[in-house]
């Protein structure tokens, strides 16, 4: 499936992809899913400098875990938690986009002012009715991400059952509703993600991955972000450390549907897949 290039203006610098796109992950939480995701003022630049070496072009911060059964927190102290390390990327990786991954306003405001360049919200918007129009004045790219209505972290796996059998409709009719709401706010640049494993079974989220390329009819660049997650590692009985070959192998399917940004925890094999991608695209087919 060809790709689509595409362009975003991440405050006030012109992004554009030609090829796909990938997103390393740093968290500065106690909890996230994957340990060695986890970071601290300390290790932050040595962190986002490795992946800038790599070839991340986004590096995606967080301080709040949304890993299921994950509880939120308050808003003040995810800035206490991302902002340093947000200043600190913006010094020792200054070539990179920086997403922060936030359900609040006052967070994004923060971010942006700190050096972030876009908006990675996993609610679309249905945690704090600020969020939106603050990504419309801050005039940044917004991830818009599936997250079943009225679900949290905490409480999304009770959701699965509510798609019947229609997982892929559902999750493409909300991110269109949401699309429309953003386009009447002003924001422009923004980036689809189906939500793997928010709020789906093992079964959905493979009925979403088979069929992703159905979502870039939505007009927008669609972001896979499969990396070490449970959708991976369950079925095959290990756990997320020993998930990197599956992440591989499922974001090499999701490019092939069309993705156009992987979000990793790895970004080396991350890249490397892209290249191997690539190579497959430019391969002829015997007897054309």
């Amino acid at each position: 499936m060809s790709f689509q290039p595409f362009s975003l203006n991440c405050n006030g610098r012109l992004v554009t992809a030609e090829r796909p796109l990938v997103m390393g992950i740093l968290n500065a939480t106690p909890d996230s899913f994957h340990a060695d995701s986890r970071t601290d003022l300390q290790r932050v630049g040595g962190d986002a400098g490795a992946m800038a070496e790599a070839g991340a072009a986004i590096i995606d911060i967080g301080g709040m875990s949304s890993r299921p059964g994950a509880e939120l927190i308050g808003a003040q102290e995810e800035m206490d938690r991302v902002v340093p390390l947000i200043e600190a990327v913006a010094r020792e990786a200054p070539k990179v986009v920086i997403s922060c991954d936030t359900v609040w306003a006052d967070t994004a405001r923060a971010a942006v002012a700190a050096g972030a360049g876009l908006i990675n919200d996993i609610s679309a918007g249905q945690y704090d009715d600020a969020l939106l129009p603050a990504v419309a004045e801050l005039r940044v790219p917004y991830v818009l991400m599936h997250l079943p209505e009225g679900a949290t972290p905490a409480t999304m796996q009770d959701y699965t059952k509510g798609y019947g059998d229609k997982v892929v409709t559902h999750v493409w009719d909300f991110l269109a509703r949401r699309l429309g709401q953003l386009r009447e706010l002003g924001i422009h640049d923004v980036i689809v993600d189906p939500g793997f494993g928010f709020g789906k079974s093992q079964k959905q989220n493979y009925e979403l991955l088979k069929n992703l390329h159905t979502f870039r009819h939505l007009g927008a660049p669609v972001l896979a972000g499969m990396s070490r997650k449970g959708m991976l590692y369950k079925p095959l009985k290990t756990n997320p450390e020993g998930a990197l070959a599956a992440t591989a192998a499922v974001n090499l399917y999701a490019l092939q549907q069309g993705a156009a940004i992987l979000r990793v925890h790895d970004v080396k094999e991350g890249v490397e897949v892209v290249k191997l991608w690539r190579l497959l695209e430019e391969a002829k087919l015997v007897g054309e």
